[in-house]
């Protein structure tokens, strides 16, 4: 019943911008931490983002730091992540997650959006 759905992925110029939705949905589903995780070809996935229910709390992989923000819409229950100042090596695949409760892990995930940096 719990739904991530991710958009915004698509082609980008390096330098340029993208900014990825998350739309989280289901019965009485209000997520905890959410957060961005990514994939590069041939890589191990690993996190890139994440921010608490209240957004005061928000961590960021070194290698996006200062470039992206995360931040949320509890009332739609979306996440985003602007995405600037982009480099070939973060192309791959984003996706979504979401805690469902304090002190859990991440459980619920999207389908993924990919992101291609072009240089």
């Amino acid at each position: 019943q719990v739904q991530l759905v991710e958009s915004g992925g698509g082609l980008v110029q390096a330098g340029g911008s993208l900014r990825l939705s998350c739309a989280a949905s289901g019965r009485n589903f209000s997520p905890n931490t959410m957060g961005w995780f990514r994939q590069a070809p041939g890589k191990e996935r690993e996190f890139v983002a994440g921010i608490n229910r209240s957004g005061g709390s928000i961590y960021y992989a070194a290698s996006v730091k200062g470039r992206f923000t995360i931040s949320r819409d509890n009332a739609k229950n979306t996440v985003y992540l602007q995405m600037n100042s982009l480099k070939p090596e973060d192309t791959a695949v984003y996706y979504c997650a979401a805690t469902p409760r304090y002190g859990s892990s991440y459980d619920y995930w999207g389908q993924g959006t990919q992101v291609t940096v072009s240089s």
